[in-house]
């Protein structure tokens, strides 16, 4: 049961990242245009304030999960209750701690964003702040049966679950800006749905997983364990809330709601991007975490890493190369010309982060080798930096100096830093890493930059024209880059399957 419950799960996993890209695709343009730039920038701005309380969280959802299977795996239950009991006591705690903070910030409004809004947009962002605080607060202390339901491995009821919040949402909101319902439209409806979850969550937990919780006296070395297990996890939150949300925020306080507005789509589709490494990694997961555990060679798990850095360039190499062709003119297309700059401000995401992103199977290793330390505090530290360039570069050059920032952190971080330590005190080969993404990268780089060029010939002013000319580009780098850019190992992962499922109908035509 749990084996299909695994395997459903990572199957809905995929189906929701692919979801959830689709409708970003489909209903983003319509949102933009329906709410207008200011309106999306004002909610844009809003939500990234408030998402910075979320680190209030302090890393606890993955060690509720962490010790409730360790608990179940032992056979102690009375000791599971006890800790379901500690967590909604804390998380009690944290969400009036948050809603205070929030509170503090919404009496603040005018002091951090009167100069940059008009007074209809201050009133809005006070109502705004107000429905997102109450949201995160309610939010706190439910939080644990979502995790509860993660450690008992009832992925298909969490991921449905998601699922139909996904479509209804969506269906929802384009109904209500169409009846002329705007960003606060968006966040009740947001608000009504979480709560909704949350509550459909705890019920599950009491009436079909059976789960009880016991208020014992706070077990304090126990407590201890967990925040040192948790701490770490805290940190990563704090870096990635100051890398992709500090934008929106220094913009909003120096610039212009519109300016945030185009910040964030480049955030958006930044994010996408990361989505489509993080989903091909995470299959190489498992074994990485059996071969560090069971002491392999460090050669066994450096060539490991250089291969998965391989197939990861893969399919990140066509994204990069496609949108650095296509990308203005998807963007006008799709977004409208009011956000052309967000091309510029992607590519500024998009090319740094290609390279953490192809070797992000490192993280892995760094965690089964307990020596993710370093790592945490050297992107503290970048993070900080990036945030420092920001406010210098924000005055004059708005959200394009913004992105510049974080280009800049995540060259010297992610990239220079992290790769000497990869190759210095983790016994990865990073020259013969780069020899190989060296070799692979000629195919992309003469394709795109001949497409590129010819664009300047060909205009793309519609829908029909760039997807033709996505398919037309499709056809000669696709087959290009198989024979000049992949190996035989590569090729066979496509050509084995196809194999297969070829041979499997020969012999019975009714088998698929």
């Amino acid at each position: 049961m749990k084996i299909n419950q695994l395997k459903a799960g990572a199957v809905l996993s995929y189906a929701i990242l692919g979801l959830n890209n689709v409708i970003g695709l489909l209903y983003t343009p319509y949102m933009l245009r329906m709410m207008g730039q200011s309106e999306y920038g004002l909610y844009s701005l809003v939500a990234s304030v408030v998402a910075y309380l979320t680190i209030l969280d302090l890393g606890f959802g993955n060690a509720i999960i962490r010790y409730t299977a360790k608990f179940r795996a032992e056979g102690k239950t009375e000791e599971q209750y006890s800790m379901f009991g500690m967590f909604i006591a804390l998380y009690s705690v944290i969400a009036l701690v948050a809603f205070a903070a929030g509170m503090a910030l919404y009496m603040n409004v005018e002091t951090i964003f009167g100069h940059t809004m008009s007074a209809d947009e201050l009133a809005k962002a006070h109502v705004l702040m107000l429905l997102m605080v109450f949201n995160l607060a309610f939010t706190f202390p439910f939080s644990i049966f979502g995790s509860i339901i993660s450690a008992y491995e009832d992925f298909v009821f969490q991921k449905v679950v998601q699922i139909v919040r996904i479509l209804l949402n969506t269906v929802i909101m384009v109904v209500l800006l169409k009846l002329g319902y705007r960003a606060i439209g968006m966040v009740v409806l947001i608000t009504i749905f979480n709560v909704v979850t949350q509550l459909i969550n705890f019920w599950y937990c009491k009436y079909r997983i059976r789960i009880k919780i016991h208020f014992n006296k706070f077990n304090w070395g126990f407590l201890k364990e967990i925040f040192m297990y948790s701490f770490y996890i805290f940190l990563n939150a704090i870096i990635d809330r100051i890398y992709w949300s500090t934008g929106q925020l220094v913009l909003g306080a120096f610039v212009s709601t519109v300016a945030v507005a185009v910040f964030a789509v480049a955030i958006q589709l930044e994010q996408m991007y990361m989505a489509f490494s993080t989903a091909i990694s995470g299959v190489f997961l498992p074994r990485v975490t059996a071969m560090t555990t069971n002491s392999q060679s460090d050669r066994a798990i450096s060539d490991l890493f250089i291969r998965t850095g391989r197939l990861q360039f893969i399919v990140m190499a066509f994204i990069l190369t496609g949108f650095i062709v296509f990308g203005k003119q998807f963007i006008i297309i799709w977004a409208g010309k009011n956000y052309s700059d967000v091309y510029l401000i992607a590519l500024l995401f998009f090319i740094p982060l290609t390279i953490p992103l192809i070797q992000n199977l490192g993280i892995t290793i760094l965690q089964a080798r307990n020596k993710v330390k370093f790592r945490a505090l050297l992107y503290l530290g970048i993070a900080l930096l990036s945030l420092g360039l920001q406010l210098l570069l924000v005055k004059k050059y708005q959200g394009i100096g913004c992105a510049i920032a974080i280009c800049i952190a995540l060259v010297i971080g992610h990239i220079i830093i992290m790769n000497i330590y990869y190759f210095k005190y983790q016994a990865i080969n990073i020259p013969i890493f780069w020899k190989e993404i060296g070799k692979m990268s000629v195919t992309p780089l003469i394709l795109g930059s001949a497409a590129y060029f010819a664009l300047k010939f060909i205009p793309i002013d519609n829908i029909l024209k760039l997807g033709a000319g996505v398919i037309l580009f499709s056809l000669v780098y696709i087959p290009v880059f198989w024979f000049a850019g992949m190996n035989q190992s590569e090729r066979d992962l496509v050509n084995e399957p196809v194999r297969h499922l070829l041979t499997k109908f020969k012999k019975n035509p009714n088998a698929i």
